[in-house]
């Protein structure tokens, strides 16, 4: 079943924002939150009337302070799972500089690390995502 034929997911947007020297900033999750101090890409929840790039720039400048060029996102899949869909986007341009506002931590990693860090289950399959995504730049 595809996330289109199961409206029961729960829609969820995360970026991977990709720095100038080729890392990639992820968030460490609070310790009151399910999955405590395990790393994710930051995003989050769609709301009601919102398009997943809507969400994902609204989700970004609350949680890391800078503002998305809604331009320079770029769709690079979704994993699912556990009643829950997370669309995943790239992005490289952005205003402002990331802080850490909402998470217990921020990094900033080697794509090629990323899947070695602990992680919420479909985070991995998000970080293979971006390998994939990034390994087609380079050819």
């Amino acid at each position: 079943m595809t996330v289109q034929e199961n409206p029961t997911n729960l829609m969820v947007v995360a970026v991977a924002l990709l720095a100038e020297d080729g890392r990639v900033c992820l968030q460490q999750r609070p310790m009151d939150k399910q999955h405590a101090g395990l790393w994710e890409f930051p995003g989050g929840k769609v709301e009601e009337g919102e398009s997943r790039e809507q969400a994902i720039v609204r989700e970004i400048r609350e949680e890391l302070g800078v503002v998305l060029e809604s331009g320079g996102l770029e769709y690079l899949g979704h994993a699912e799972g556990g009643g829950i869909a997370i669309h995943l986007y790239f992005c490289q341009r952005w205003t402002g500089e990331v802080h850490c506002l909402e998470a217990a931590a921020i990094g900033w990693y080697d794509p090629d690390r990323i899947e070695h860090l602990a992680m919420p289950p479909l985070d991995y399959s998000l970080a293979a995502l971006l390998r994939q995504g990034i390994s087609a730049r380079i050819k």
